[in-house]
């Protein structure tokens, strides 16, 4: 029995009733159905028979405002293989995918699907994030800026930037230190 066929014996069940003890006030009280409900039940099982007491939703899909088949299987495929929620699929597609759809979007094609809800198993950070590293001297070199005070002996500061810089590929440190912060 699907969820049709309970919503009409579930009406029929109430309608019945307030048929045999001929008041709707005390069935409608019974039963914890308001009587404006009642009512639209009633009208509708007069005119349409047993097919309009099944519940509809109030207006119909508009199939031009559903996201595309090609994102909703990317999406379905980046959740059975990566366990990520909603908002990290929805990060995951804008960044490597250049496909952008909100985080609600990702939930409804989820929920859709019947992958509204991640395992209780499922660890907290699956997809690892990969360090840029390239084995080229002189390719990536982190460069910092460091601010010293020297006090002088007759009681003056005197300011000095010291630059520091660090090549990614041989860890090679170079130290320089400059009057000026123009460099």
């Amino acid at each position: 029995m699907n969820q049709a066929q309970r919503d009409i014996k579930r009406k029929l069940r109430i309608l019945n009733h307030a048929k045999e003890i001929g008041n709707i006030i005390k069935t409608c009280r019974y039963f914890g159905v308001s009587r404006a409900i009642f009512c639209r039940w009633k009208n509708a099982y007069e005119k349409f028979g047993d097919e309009g007491l099944i519940n509809s939703k109030p207006c119909p899909e508009n199939p031009s405002l559903r996201t595309p088949v090609e994102i909703e299987e990317k999406i379905l495929y980046i959740r059975k293989n990566y366990h990520l929620g909603p908002e990290r699929i929805f990060w995951y597609l804008k960044r490597y995918h250049d496909i952008t759809i909100s985080g609600s979007g990702v939930y409804h094609v989820l929920k859709r699907e019947g992958y509204n809800r991640l395992p209780r198993n499922a660890k907290r950070r699956t997809t690892q994030t990969i360090r840029y590293e390239k084995q080229v001297p002189d390719h990536h070199i982190q460069v910092d800026v460091k601010f010293l005070i020297f006090p002088q002996p007759d009681g003056t500061k005197v300011k000095r930037f010291q630059y520091t810089a660090i090549d990614d590929a041989t860890r090679i440190r170079a130290l320089k230190v400059y009057e000026k912060h123009s460099q």
